[in-house]
């Protein structure tokens, strides 16, 4: 496939056909190079074996992400060769492994961009990409607002999610969105605070759905308290199938009874444990990842005809 030829319509406004037969041409292309050796020995699957076997997988998954998945991005295939640098940079300062068989959920925090890919270690130590959307992160400038920290945090039992209630604040909004989505829970985390003299101080990191009336038109620009918003159908895809859910999967499998886990729910292959933030330091918005609220240009108002003319060719 030429990648040149694929549709600059926004992604989500792409069908899923489009728009994975897209994705996955850009995603083979920019992510095949295998990821930097590591010295991790945490590799419980034969390379030889499976690889067959993850390529037709991958491309299902990255099928099924464009069908239950809405405001979707169609990163370039350079973009996306920069992302998964930035991630493995990321992990290498946090001294984190992720071994073959592993998703993770990597949210560019940049103003210009907010966005979020999925990707998966794949069996040859590559990062396959299933799929990327529009989200919100941390809007400074507001009284209690924090600029969303960068960083790597792991999904693990000592922040235990929980789900929303659904109810409305004093402003008449649905904050985590719709009653029984799940909330990610990250922990306290440092992060700058974004009002007065500035500085640091904890706050909880959280991904979860928004309001779905008001604020989820809104997810592609910087809008929310620190947390990060995402599609209520990311928020569905990422708790039907698990794919942040390694620790809560090991704690069921070992006997461990967690209300938040729904007892029916269909798995993907590579269930993961780590939220990456970074920042692309983008100084102009790309066109791939397009402002949610800007209206397209105005055509251009057609000439009256002078109604002198008119009456004398009358």
């Amino acid at each position: 496939m030429n990648l040149q030829r694929c549709p600059r319509t926004p992604a989500r406004l792409l069908s899923p056909i489009t728009w994975v037969a897209c994705w996955a041409a850009a995603a083979s292309v920019a992510l095949a190079a295998p990821a930097a050796a590591s010295a991790a020995t945490d590799t419980t699957r034969d390379v030889t074996t499976d690889a067959a076997t993850d390529a037709a997988s991958l491309a299902a998954w990255t099928t099924r992400f464009a069908s239950e998945v809405d405001h979707r991005l169609d990163v370039p295939p350079a973009e996306l060769q920069h992302y998964t640098t930035l991630l493995d940079e990321a992990l290498a300062r946090a001294q984190v492994t992720v071994p073959p068989a592993q998703a993770v959920l990597l949210v560019d925090r940049n103003p210009q961009v907010q966005a979020a890919l999925l990707l998966v270690r794949t069996a040859a130590g590559g990062w396959h990409g299933l799929g990327a959307v529009a989200v919100s992160t941390g809007k400074v400038g507001r009284y209690e607002h924090f600029l969303t920290p960068k960083g790597v945090y792991p999904h693990t039992l000592d922040n235990p999610d929980f789900r929303a209630e659904g109810t409305y604040n004093e402003n008449h909004i649905r904050g985590y969105g719709l009653r029984g989505r799940r909330v990610f829970d990250f922990g306290w985390q440092m992060a700058e605070r974004g009002w007065g003299p500035g500085g640091s101080s904890p706050m909880r990191l959280q991904m979860h759905a928004t309001d779905p009336t008001l604020l989820e038109q809104r997810l592609g620009r910087v809008d929310s308290e620190g947390c990060v918003r995402i599609p209520a159908t990311l928020n569905v895809f990422l708790d039907r199938h698990g794919v942040l859910d390694a620790d809560y999967e090991a704690a069921l499998a070992a006997g461990r009874k967690l209300w938040v886990i729904p007892a029916k729910r269909e798995l993907m292959p590579w269930p993961g444990r780590y939220l990456v933030v970074v920042d692309s330091q983008q100084a102009a918005r790309p066109a791939w990842s397009p402002d949610p609220l800007a209206r397209p240009p105005a055509a251009p108002k057609a000439k009256l005809a002078n109604p002198a003319l008119v009456r004398a060719q009358v």
